[in-house]
C-alpha cells in the first residue's frame, strides 16, 4: 500500500505542474523545474573508501547457493562478523516514503538514476531504520547503526541497519 501511494504521488506530480503552469503560479520558473538534473559526480564510479566505514566491496562478498528449490545467500566470514554490531556505512539515500525527511529508506552503493529502479543487486543496498528522520539529499551520507545480516528475508534483502543516525 505504501508503494501505491508513492507511485500515485509521482503520477500526480506531472498533473500538478501542468495545473500550476495554467494558473501561472507567481515566483516559480516552472520551465526550469522541468529540466533534468545534471548527472551526479558519483554516477560512474564507486564512492571512495573511508576509514572506519564498512566498504561496499565487503558487503558484496556474497555467493548465491542453491538450496532445494531456491537460491539463498552465503555470506563471507567478514560479513558474518558484522552481524549485530554497530557499524558505519556510506551511500546514497533512496526514499521509501514521500517527504523531505525519511525514517525508513534504502542506503545504496550507487546514486539512484530512476525512481522505479534499484541501482544494484541486494548486496548493494541496506534497509535503514533511523532513530530520527534523516533529511533526503542527492549527496552521499554516512550512517551509523546496528547492522543485521538477513539470512532469509522474505523481501530478498541481505542487510538492515536499525537505530541508525546520520553523521
Amino acid at each position: 500500500m505504501r508503494y501505491l501511494s508513492w507511485f500515485i504521488a509521482l503520477l500526480l506530480a506531472g498533473t500538478t505542474t501542468a495545473w500550476a503552469q495554467q494558473k501561472g503560479v507567481p515566483g516559480k520558473d516552472l520551465a526550469a523545474m522541468d529540466k533534468p538534473l545534471p548527472p551526479s559526480q558519483y554516477a560512474d564510479k564507486p564512492l571512495p573508501e573511508m576509514k572506519g566505514v564498512v566498504s561496499w566491496k565487503t558487503l558484496a562478498e556474497v555467493t548465491p547457493v542453491r538450496e532445494k528449490d531456491r537460491f539463498v545467500p552465503q555470506f563471507s566470514k567478514e560479513i558474518n562478523a558484522l552481524d549485530k554490531k554497530e557499524v558505519k556505512l556510506q551511500g546514497f539515500m533512496m526514499p521509501l516514503d514521500m517527504g523531505e525527511k525519511q525514517k525508513r529508506f534504502l542506503l545504496v552503493a550507487m546514486p539512484p538514476s530512476c525512481s522505479f529502479c534499484l541501482p544494484g543487486g541486494p548486496d548493494q543496498l541496506v534497509e535503514v531504520v533511523a532513530k530520527t528522520p534523516v533529511k533526503y539529499g542527492f549527496d552521499p551520507v554516512v550512517i551509523t547503526g546496528k547492522f543485521s545480516v538477513l539470512k532469509d528475508d522474505p523481501m530478498g534483502l541481505y542487510y538492515r541497519l536499525v537505530d541508525a543516525v546520520a553523521q
